[in-house]
């Protein structure tokens, strides 16, 4: 058999192999880091035996693929301790996730954190008991009959719920059985690496009406070094937590009026008006010309757009005239209406139209989260409009234009490359010409990406932008769409060289995304000390007492005509006390302004890059400022 693998080279074998001794054939250094194998894009475990001509990946724990079959190993692991601990818990359901692991239980004695340590205390022994996994299948009423015996309602439920052609397989672990399609590592030993993190309730299945579950997280890694960087790093996100900084910094702020729909402090408009002011400029550039549409449309157009069918439970829905309208929870349909408002020729395209629409989308109460997750917010849109010739070009325009954005502010990036989903609507021969088209640009450019199967819009396949922030964190925020479908249920239109009427092509795009979130993102980066350009206050002014206010706003009314963002403090407090609050409100610049600097005409001079900066003339002062702010620099903090 020939087996094909990830780098495009083949191995034969004479005989069927399994994933494991495939991965020692290539290298024991492989074998032992292996976590799973995916056999024709299809994961499995290690133990899989391949016995036919396919094409094989080995997955380490640098893999998603290794990673998740990591992670659900130690979820099973925690699973068997709770029932060594807790022998009349019920198990419901127990994923990997993208940090971790959880698994819902339902127990009569009620779980704490403070249960934690006993709990890890008898995963280690699971550990130090090196128990193999082993995977077997049993028919329908065998599975019900097994889970009955061990008075599993749960997982008797999820069993009846399967499709009736389903394999029901189960993984065992010494004296532990859980329903599971796997895959898994071989043993429970690799797992030394792990922390149970936090708990929480989960209806289950999600259902209100159900009951309420104890849910336990924990993370695992393959190495204690990488666990503690992980322990650091979410230590240091509790720092950064843009919902704390927000309200400290009197950015944003949210109401129990109004749950999940935020409210932007006059700080918080500074800082989002010169994020928007940014935008627009670079956009003008780039030409783009802005649109504004309505908030709320007609069922009709809805029903025309595929999102009533597609999406109608996200969206606000209400009746005017005895007809249905929805709030918006996408801009591209007003912006289909704009481009049909008039003619087109195909010496217009590509018409690129932007628009920062106000949407609106229902989000479940549990899952709002600060910024992160809203139920309003502006998104930085535009639709771009072209000829099919024009779509590799446009779209390395678009990534060059997010690639320019995200490095301004620092980002490292990911990209993936979206594809069809299930519940999507138009051709597969549309669908193969806009995949490839994406995926072309990107080979075009040397760009690297990842494919994500299975998870493009309804309406066509994307780009994903992943930015990589200050801690290692990953936020996918920049996306680029191409679509056939909406062109076409609208009816858009353009007249071509050739005199007759053709179909155009659009392109949905976004860099910031949500203006919301990016603000939230762009917090828990920078930690509240936004760059000099972006700050909302650039100068704090303080006079050392009453007796030198006068100067402080002669200063001050200098700084202010030169168009820099200024206070001043004359709270009658020490100066040090005045320096430790504008240093706590991350004002880039600090001017303490005392005898010596009136007398002189001068300002003393602290900053969050280099400190103290000593004396200087205000007229140079204001000049390096300005320089600053208009390159938009970003310098470099001076550790504290």
């Amino acid at each position: 058999m020939k087996v094909t693998l990830k780098d495009g080279s083949v191995r034969e074998y004479t005989e069927a192999k399994s994933i494991l001794d495939i991965a020692k054939d290539l290298s024991e250094g492989l074998a032992r880091a292996a976590c799973a194998g995916e056999v024709d894009g299809e994961r499995v475990d290690l133990r899989t035996i391949v016995d036919k001509d396919c094409c094989v990946s080995i997955l380490t724990f640098e893999d998603k693929g290794g990673k998740d079959a990591f992670r659900h190993t130690a979820a099973h692991i925690m699973a068997q301790a709770v029932k060594r601990l807790y022998p009349n818990a019920k198990l419901a359901i127990g994923p990997s996730i993208d940090d971790g692991f959880y698994y819902d239980i339902d127990s009569d004695e009620v779980l704490t954190s403070e249960d934690f340590p006993a709990i890890e205390a008898e995963m280690k022994k699971i550990v130090k008991e090196n128990l193999l996994l082993e995977r077997f299948e049993l028919s329908r009423e065998d599975a019900i009959r097994f889970f009955e015996e061990k008075d599993e309602h749960y997982k008797i439920e999820l069993i009846r719920d399967l499709p009736e052609d389903a394999v029901i397989s189960l993984y065992r672990q010494g004296d532990f059985t859980d329903l599971c399609a796997g895959p898994h590592l071989m043993s429970t030993k690799p797992v030394k690496a792990f922390k149970l993190m936090k708990i929480a309730g989960a209806y289950w299945r999600g259902n209100e009406k159900n009951k309420m579950l104890t849910r336990i997280y924990g993370t695992a890694y393959t190495k204690n070094a990488d666990l503690e960087a992980y322990v650091a790093m979410l230590e240091e996100a509790k720092k950064r937590d843009h919902r704390k900084l927000g309200k400290e910094l009197n950015l944003f702020m949210f109401s129990e009026e109004g749950p999940g729909f935020p409210f932007f402090l006059p700080k918080g408009m500074v800082l989002k008006n010169t994020l928007m002011q940014y935008w627009r400029e670079i956009h003008e550039r780039e030409g783009y010309v802005e649109i504004a549409t309505p908030v709320m449309l007609n069922r009709h157009l809805w029903e025309t757009s595929g999102h009533w069918d597609h999406y109608k439970e996200n969206m606000y829905t209400t009746v005017i005239d005895d007809e249905d309208f929805a709030i918006k929870p996408m801009n591209c349909p007003g912006g289909m209406l704009v481009y049909k408002s008039q003619p087109h020729s195909y010496r217009e395209l590509p018409l690129r139209l932007a628009e920062v629409g106000l949407v609106h989308r229902h989000e479940k109460s549990g899952a709002l989260h600060g910024l992160m997750r809203v139920r309003c917010f502006s998104q930085d849109d535009a639709h771009i409009f072209m000829t099919p010739e024009q779509i590799r070009d446009e779209i390395k325009g678009v990534v060059r234009l997010i690639s320019e954005v995200y490095q301004l502010f620092g980002f490292r990036y990911l990209i993936e490359l979206s594809t069809r989903p299930e519940d999507s609507m138009g051709s597969d021969e549309d669908w193969e010409m806009a995949t490839n088209g994406l995926r072309e640009a990107l080979e075009d450019m040397n760009l690297e990406y990842i494919v994500n199967e299975g998870d493009g819009a309804f309406y066509g396949p994307k780009i994903d932008f992943h930015l990589v922030d200050a801690i290692g964190r990953t936020w996918q925020c920049g996306t680029i769409q191409l679509d056939f479908q909406l062109p076409q249920r609208f009816g858009a239109e353009y007249i071509g060289a050739d005199g007759e009427m053709h179909r155009p092509i659009m392109i949905h795009r976004v860099c910031f995304g949500s203006i919301e979130r990016f603000i939230g993102i762009l917090t828990e980066h920078f930690a509240g000390k936004f760059p000099t350009w972006l700050s909302p206050v650039q100068v704090k002014v303080l006079p050392i007492s009453d007796k030198y206010s006068a100067y402080g706003h002669q200063v001050l009314k200098r700084l202010k005509e030169a168009g820099i963002r200024c206070e001043i403090d004359e709270r009658a407090e020490k100066i040090g006390y005045k320096i430790r609050e504008a240093r706590n409100e991350r004002v880039p610049y600090m001017l303490v302004v005392g005898q010596k600097e009136e007398e002189n005409g001068l300002i003393s001079v602290r900053s969050r890059f280099e400190g103290d900066e000593g004396q200087k003339e205000l007229n140079d002062f204001i000049d390096t400022v300005k320089a600053e702010i208009g390159t938009r620099e970003r310098k470099e903090e001076k550790a504290e």
